[in-house]
């Protein structure tokens, strides 16, 4: 049939008589529309007749879009896209929309899958409620192990006990006499161990404190249990057996469907190399549903870096390497984040700095020099500094580039620190979740005028600092609709309170979804290419229960995804 129609009446009236048509054949077509499509099926997809956020600025709204070999081929009206685009294509098949709201797929600019698929196979301990509850929680993991195995968790969070205590080496004993334990705090920043656990690891009460960690003690000089960073809790952790293939495949594999779940078509990973390993055989399989850049360790030779960027490659749409990480200081909750002056609610401490500055800044220009890009994790005001210290004298080392250095949580910034970012051209990569579960004891933690420096989104924006937006899961659950609500609100989900915590730092619903997206693209050099609903762009999308531009915020944590779409593939639809 010729779609060049000659007149603009004839064109209006074949454009009604074609979406009647396709209209009462789009149910069956939609339901042919499966996940098991293959992800470099040939032909045409047109989705019509849906209420499309493109997160363009110069289109913001479309009826209608085609997508062919994974990208989007045509957008706009649907006349557009059925008459002019489709004209000549031999096979189309057609997916109705019924008025459902649409976006770009949520990139999640900051994930660990590694540590989240192992916490899928392990002791979940998120939202423990008490120490009690966790002792439950263990018992029951116990229950089916034998005695001498290994039992690890993570996810329980201290601030929600009554007594706001950390747990000890003591009370995991109580209900796991015979097996090692190790259970990690929520934040990944802190750990307790047992004294099984603690034995293994050969710790005794005169054990000295690793160079970036602290193994804690009480009073009297005994081990509590308690370990503070990676530096102190990898010494237990490097006797915990690794899982085996199968089980880290498993649990990975639950969390690809968590992703598609909650719409994130792409994540910004910060895993171990056996985990890369993992998704390079998920795709080789065609089962890989998310694309993946996978962070390196900084602090790794640099020639093992060099021979992973290789052998990861940086260009593949679906999985690459992109940055090194580095974390500078610890958290917030477990007062392990750097500040420049002591805590608030604690004199004795200002926190742990991971590395020293000069070994830091002498590291990050010869890795800058070889051409990585860097993140570093900063949480407290120090180690903000520090890292924006660094990231300055990368430049005046090694000249000027486009680096897109990154901050990763930028948590707690002095205030005259914050116009830096935007200065530097230091990427903002925050979750604005952590904002939810952090307000109910931070400002106990900095004070009153260190936390006008918190969370300082609208700050940043203002101050022309670029911001990419993700959730830290499984720190945070993976849903982006948390992080939407406590944008515009910046309330627990109940609503308080009124008027929002620290309500200077709120930013619309659009800058929010762009930094979820279009900017979380662009910090890992990936703008043009994801983020938007545009010609050229990857056919990365969700279509939503709410349409998020007419409804209260309270009903964003209400908000389903019925569809993810990655690469033009249905990865999840809802049953």
């Amino acid at each position: 049939m010729n779609h060049r129609l000659r007149t603009p009446a004839a064109r209006q009236i074949f454009s009604s008589i074609a979406i009647i048509v396709i209209t009462g054949l789009a149910g069956a077509s939609a339901l042919r529309l499966k996940a098991s499509l293959p992800q470099d099926e040939s032909h045409t997809v047109n989705y019509l007749h849906g209420r499309i956020y493109t997160n363009d600025p110069q289109h913001p709204w479309a009826q209608a879009f085609a997508v062919r070999d994974g990208k989007i081929t045509c957008i706009g009206t649907i006349s557009h896209v059925v008459l002019e685009c489709a004209a000549g294509e031999a096979r189309v098949q057609t997916v109705e929309l019924h008025g459902k709201f649409v976006m770009p797929g949520f990139n999640d600019a900051h994930v660990h899958l590694g540590y989240a698929g192992a916490g899928m196979l392990a002791v979940r301990l998120y939202g423990a409620a008490s120490i009690d509850e966790l002792k439950k929680r263990v018992a029951a993991s116990v229950a089916s192990h034998k005695p001498g195995e290994w039992i690890t968790g993570a996810g329980w969070d201290h601030t929600l006990w009554p007594d706001r205590q950390f747990p000890n080496k003591w009370e995991l004993d109580d209900v796991a006499p015979n097996n090692p334990v190790m259970l990690t705090h929520v934040s990944g920043h802190v750990a307790v161990a047992n004294s099984l656990a603690l034995k293994l690891a050969e710790l005794n009460n005169s054990s000295p404190n690793p160079t970036g960690g602290e193994i804690e003690h009480n009073a009297s000089g005994e081990l509590t249990g308690m370990l503070k960073e990676d530096p102190a809790m990898s010494l237990v952790n490097s006797r915990i057996p690794d899982p085996t293939p199968e089980e880290r495949r498993k649990g990975i594999t639950l969390v690809l469907a968590d992703l598609a779940q909650n719409g994130a078509t792409s994540v910004q990973d910060n895993s171990e190399w056996d985990d890369f390993r993992t998704y390079k055989q998920l795709k080789e399989d065609g089962k890989l549903t998310v694309r993946i850049t996978e962070w390196l360790h900084f602090t790794e030779p640099l020639n093992d870096l060099q021979n992973k960027r290789a052998q990861g490659g940086t260009t593949d749409p679906w999985l690459k390497t992109g940055a090194l990480k580095m974390v500078t200081d610890g958290a917030l909750g477990s007062r392990t984040a750097a500040m420049v002056e002591p805590y608030s609610d604690d004199a004795k401490t200002t926190g742990i700095l991971i590395m020293e500055p000069d070994k830091l800044k002498s590291l990050a220009i010869e890795r800058d020099k070889a051409g990585f890009q860097l993140n570093f994790h900063a949480i407290g005001d120090r180690a903000n500094r520090v890292s924006l210290d660094v990231f300055e004298a990368v430049e005046k080392a090694n000249g000027r580039r486009d680096r897109r250095d990154r901050i990763e949580h930028a948590q707690v910034v002095a205030l005259d620190d914050l116009p830096r970012f935007a200065k530097l051209k230091v990427i903002a990569s925050m979750q604005p979740s952590h904002q939810t579960t952090d307000m109910r004891w931070a400002e106990s933690r900095v004070g009153p005028d260190r936390i006008k420096g918190a969370y300082a989104w609208a700050t940043l924006e203002k101050s022309g600092a670029r911001l990419a937006f993700g959730t830290d899961y499984p720190i945070e659950v993976v849903s982006p609709f948390r992080g939407l609500y406590a944008c515009v609100t910046r309330q627990l989900p109940d609503g308080s309170p009124t008027g929002g915590w620290q309500p200077q730092e709120k930013i619309s619903l659009a800058d929010c979804i762009s930094a979820y997206t279009s900017g979380a693209a662009y910090a890992e050099f990936e703008e043009g290419k994801k983020g938007e609903l545009k010609v050229g762009e990857y056919a990365d999308f969700i279509v939503l229960s709410n349409d998020l531009t007419k409804i209260p915020p309270s009903d964003y944590l209400k908000t389903q995804v019925l569809r993810t779409v990655a690469g033009g593939r249905t990865v999840y639809e809802k049953p």
